[in-house]
């Protein structure tokens, strides 16, 4: 199916209260979001891409070390920064974002992991996702990166996408051609009988899923997961490379 021009959306969530244990001892003293890559950190270059594809509120989620979170926030410019305390309990990343959907609006909304990192191809890539989104046939859209060619990745894929862009899980014992990327667009109407409390946005992927309305967008660049200590090395050395 063909991109289409559609709006654009003004308000992301931002997940940032993780613990980033398989990123120690890097994150015994600071935030995985506030890690930096080529001297600047996860958190902004989300923010960055949020603000160039037009956002203009972004909400984000506060647990582990939180003060120095909310310090360092102080001094992003560009985008009408709020935070959503979760200090009390950490609730996963559907908890969370279900959370903060009286900050997010009534319409739909880009969800951001921070470990989310990637190199633009020719055109942004939450531009194509702006106009690849169609709320008649979508509950969400996500963007996927290739399992197989991905930095930093180790697993044997999430999903498998039809010509049309529908995704599935990836069937027990097998190997998918994609992976999640970290970066969505979400109907916030998909939360309405979800549990309180903590749970995961991989139960709104499968209610997409079983209604048909999950959909996915290939990236165009290259991806990059910075989940362990050894991927801040090997990110750091293939933007290095990349910029020469």
């Amino acid at each position: 199916m063909s991109e289409r021009p559609s709006f654009t959306p003004t308000s992301a969530m931002v997940l940032a209260a993780g613990l980033g244990k398989r990123m120690r001892p890097v994150t015994a003293t600071l935030p995985k979001p506030l890690v930096r890559i080529a001297g600047r950190s996860l958190l902004d270059r989300a923010l960055d891409r949020l603000a160039g594809a037009g956002v203009r509120r972004a909400v984000v989620n506060v647990h582990y070390l939180p003060d120095l979170v909310e310090q360092h926030l102080k001094h992003f410019n560009g985008l009408d920064i709020v935070i959503s305390d979760e200090r009390d309990k950490l609730l996963e990343t559907g908890g969370g974002t279900k959370k903060a959907l009286g900050l997010l609006g009534a319409d739909p909304f880009f969800v951001v992991n921070t470990d989310a990192m990637w190199l633009e191809g020719p055109t942004p890539n939450l531009a194509r996702l702006i106009r690849r989104w169609n709320p008649d046939e979508m509950d969400m859209l996500l963007l996927l990166a290739s399992a197989s060619t991905s930095i930093g990745h180790e697993g044997e894929g999430d999903f498998l996408m039809d010509p049309a862009g529908r995704l599935a899980r990836r069937p027990e014992r097998q190997i998918a051609p994609f992976i999640y990327a970290g970066v969505g667009l979400i109907k916030p109407e998909l939360f309405a009988d979800t549990p309180d409390g903590a749970f995961s946005l991989n139960l709104l992927f499968d209610r997409a899923i079983a209604a048909g309305r999950l959909f996915g967008l290939r990236l165009d660049g290259e991806w990059l997961h910075v989940g362990t200590p050894h991927a801040i090395t090997e990110a750091e050395e293939y933007v290095a490379a990349s910029a020469r």
